[in-house]
């Protein structure tokens, strides 16, 4: 008998045991304490700054004319919008002659070029975000898909603050995941990085080298 057949044996006659039993997850998250909206806002903000991202304080009226602004100082020509979406009917309504807004209205197939070459920033809304990790939740659909989020090298997210939980098991529940998700869903903490050997970070690599969240205020859950 060879020594593979003898591992085999001894692993076929060893005892099955009980299965352990799975972690009450909910009860531990009960005896935690929640956040007050003003602590979530805070924590997030510390957390995803941390990881090299932007956050500007704004409200539903006066994001369109922030990102603007700071589409201006950046250098930003090209801002690409999903297709439908309010947030680029509200960015055509306020982007002057010297940024051109477009919307992702065919297969990246047909304008791979262009998209990878000519697309300086793109905006997409976040559907909420988790403040322990400072993260930001996406559901890319058809209209507006992963490849906004991955491929301009910035990347603006508008996100609105009420819609920022503790933590990944809150918004899973509050959301009702199990109720239904996209192919996708996205948690971003920061721009895309990597580090060589000597742990020198660089931003950018794999994705956008910069995430700038429009973060609102003054709306209610």
């Amino acid at each position: 008998m060879s020594a593979r057949d003898n591992i085999l044996a001894r692993l076929r006659a060893a005892p099955s045991g009980v299965p352990a039993p799975p972690p009450d997850v909910a009860a531990w998250h009960a005896t935690t304490g929640g956040m007050d909206r003003e602590t979530r806002i805070a924590r997030f903000r510390a957390n995803i700054e941390a990881a090299h991202a932007e956050v500007h304080d704004t409200d539903a009226a006066s994001w369109p004319a922030l990102l603007c602004d700071l589409a201006a100082a950046k250098g930003v020509r090209t801002l690409l919008v999903g297709k439908d979406a309010a947030e680029g009917d509200a960015m055509t309504a306020h982007a002057d002659a010297k940024l051109q807004v477009l919307r992702y209205e065919k297969p990246a197939s047909e304008w791979r070029n262009g998209f990878f070459d000519a697309i300086d920033a793109a905006l997409t809304p976040a559907r909420s975000a988790l403040a322990d990790t400072g993260s930001l939740i996406l559901w890319p659909d058809a209209r507006a898909p992963r490849l906004m989020s991955l491929v301009p090298p910035i990347h603006f997210v508008l996100l609105d603050a009420a819609s920022i939980h503790a933590d990944l098991y809150e918004a899973m529940t509050a959301e009702r995941w199990a109720d239904g998700m996209p192919t996708n869903a996205l948690v971003i903490s920061g721009p895309s990085k990597t580090a060589d050997i000597q742990q020198t970070l660089a931003y950018g690599a794999h994705g956008p080298r910069e995430v700038i969240v429009l973060l609102m205020h003054g709306t209610t859950t």
